[in-house]
This record gives structure tokens, sequence and C-alpha cells, in this order.
């Protein structure tokens, strides 16, 4: 039987880049660029025109960004989205805003686009774009706040002081997540919070800064030799591993490094963290596995398991791409899987006394 063809849009202001990203697309059978657009309002009229079935969305265009035109498509006619973004501070800044509006992932252009072609990252972009158009789910969560808040109040009095640290893992899908569950967390919470997210390097660093903006605690990316603190949300940094490590005076503190191995995909890997993190909390940790494609936190979680931990999946339901969660849940290492909306409810209940 003759593999389904999927149609995509090619959505960039740069006749280079439509020419280039065609040429990419195309190396993989079964996508076929249906059109081009060259800026955010031609991509609202061809999308209308053709209903591709995948888009991939330039940031910055003349007539309308990028960004305005995700915002605008999602509210009128929703389709997977993938960002094609610039590696700068600012280019990162937009692309978060839309993988939180709606785009499913995002790409460096850069990367895409090298002299010298990278086989390995290639077929990573063609793997994640396939995996996209045949498995992801359009985010359309709104927050259920059915539950009574009331039982949920945390304070120091309440907090169960048996678990030291919260760590929430995510990859395709997790910014809009996230947002989600991190700016439910109170102030009075005592306990640290990690986050690993894959991304670039570089992307990191504006996430924290974003989700500071937005939340009640104090969010930032985690740095080398840092001591744990109560009241912190830590985004893991991209391009590194984040492990544990005990200082001098016997305090949990970050140990960022560069540990390059063909058999960890993922900088950030929640494998690695969470089989660091398995040694130092034992049974003193909660572990939320969120949206995300492949199987990465698995590992961690079998590892954590056996310490004891409470592990948290999100259900297939409110998932971008049910791949992390599925393997942890399907490997009976979830002690409860549930909806995007009743993630923070759910670890409010494993905290509470």
């Amino acid at each position: 039987m003759e593999n389904k063809k999927y149609n995509v849009l090619v959505v960039d202001d740069s006749s280079f880049m439509r020419k280039c990203i065609t040429a990419l697309i195309q190396k993989d059978q079964r996508f076929n660029v249906i059109d081009i657009a060259r800026n955010g309002l031609e991509a609202i009229e061809k999308i209308k025109k053709y209903k591709p079935d995948l888009v991939t969305m330039d940031v910055e265009m003349p007539e309308m960004d990028g960004i305005t035109a995700v915002e605008l498509i999602m509210k009128e006619n929703p389709l997977p989205i993938v960002m094609l973004s610039n590696h700068t501070e600012e280019g990162a800044i937009t692309t978060l805003r839309a993988l939180e509006l709606g785009a499913l992932d995002f790409f460096l252009k850069s990367e895409l686009v090298k002299e010298e072609t990278n086989e390995e990252l290639i077929n990573d972009f063609l793997y994640r774009l396939i995996t996209i158009v045949e498995n992801a789910k359009i985010p359309t969560i709104e927050k259920d706040n059915t539950y009574n808040e009331e039982e949920l109040i945390i304070s120091k009095k309440n907090i169960d002081n048996l678990i030291e640290i919260i760590i929430i893992g995510c990859s395709t899908g997790g910014p809009a997540a996230l947002q989600n569950i991190l700016p439910q967390f109170q102030k009075d919470i005592n306990i640290p919070i990690l986050v690993l997210q894959h991304m670039p390097p570089g992307f990191t660093k504006s996430l924290a800064e974003r989700f500071d903006k937005i939340c009640n605690l104090s969010v930032k990316e985690a740095e080398d030799g840092e001591i744990l603190k109560e009241g912190y949300i830590y985004i893991a940094p991209s391009g590194y591993q984040t492990i544990f490590k005990k200082s001098l005076e016997g305090k949990i503190a970050f140990k960022i490094e560069d540990i390059n191995s063909e058999e960890i995909l993922y900088k950030p890997s929640i494998n690695v963290t969470l089989n660091s993190a398995a040694f130092h909390f034992k049974d003193k940790m909660i572990i939320s596995i969120l949206t995300g494609m492949g199987n990465d936190g698995l590992e961690g979680c079998r590892l954590a398991k056996k310490f004891n931990a409470r592990i948290i999946t999100e259900s297939e339901e409110t998932c971008v791409v049910y791949g992390m969660p599925k393997v942890v849940y399907e490997a009976g290492l979830s002690d409860a899987q549930v909806s995007l909306q009743k993630i923070y409810q759910q670890i409010m209940q494993f905290l509470v006394k």
C-alpha cells in the first residue's frame, strides 16, 4: 500500500530559505510541499485554499509576522504548525510565544541549512515532522478548576516533609503544558521544582525568564554548583546535563555537565537527571512526565520507582504527542495518569498530608 502524502505549506519571506526548507522536506517522499507563502497574510489565505496537513512558519516577516499568524490560524483554522527560528535572544522569546499560542515544535534555521549537511540532524527534523503530522493533537486546553481549591491550600505546616523535590519532564508541546501548571504553584510551597524541557541551547534561559514573569514562585535557569532552594522553579539548561551532588555543607546542589555520549539523545536528558536524583532523593521525590515524543524518562522513572518515588503521567487526551508519558504508564511505573488540567491537583494531593 502506497504511503499517504502529507501536504506542507512553507512560510518564509526569504526565497533562499523557502527553497532550502522545501528541498529538505521533500527528501521524505511522504511529504509534498503544496505551496509557499511570503508572510503571515499569505499563509492565512493559502491555508484556507489548500488546507495543508502541516505548516512550517518563519518568525520574522513583513506585513504579518509568524507570531500574529499563528495566533490567528489557531483561532480560525487550527492545524499543526512548526516554527523555524533564528538563534538569537529575540528569536527565542518570540518562538516561545508561538509555542504558547499553539505551535507544536520549532527548529533553528541555522542548523538546518548549514553548508555541511548533517544527515543525523536532517533525519531528526523529518522524523519529528512526520511524528507531528501523524500523531500530534492540536492543543485546545483550558484550565479546569472544578476541584475544590480550598482542599488544596498549601502551607508549610501541611506539606509532606518527606518530599524534597518535584521534577517535571516534557518535550513536544511542553512549553504550553508548563504554562498551564507552573503558575498554579503558590509562594508558600517549600519544595524546589526542576523542569526538564527538550530545547536547543540558548532557549531555556528565555523560557525561565518568561515564566518568572507569570509565576508566583521565582523561576531561573539552574546553574552549576547552585544549592537547591525552596520556593524556586529551576529550568535545566539546554545543551547540558543536569545532575545532583552534595555540597561541602552536605546540601544538595546542581552539577551542570557537558556529557557527550551516543547513548544520550537529549540535552537535557530526563533519564540522566532522574538517574542522579533517585540516589539523592530516593522516596522523597515526585516526578511528572508530560507530553513529548520518544521515551526519554522511562529508564529514569524505572530507577526512581525502585526507591518508591511517586510518578504522575499526563493522559493521552491532553498530550500533544502521547509518547513519553505512554511508555512510563505502559511500563506500570505511573502512580497516577491524569489530564494536563489535573496535573497540579495530583501533585498537591501527593504533597498534602
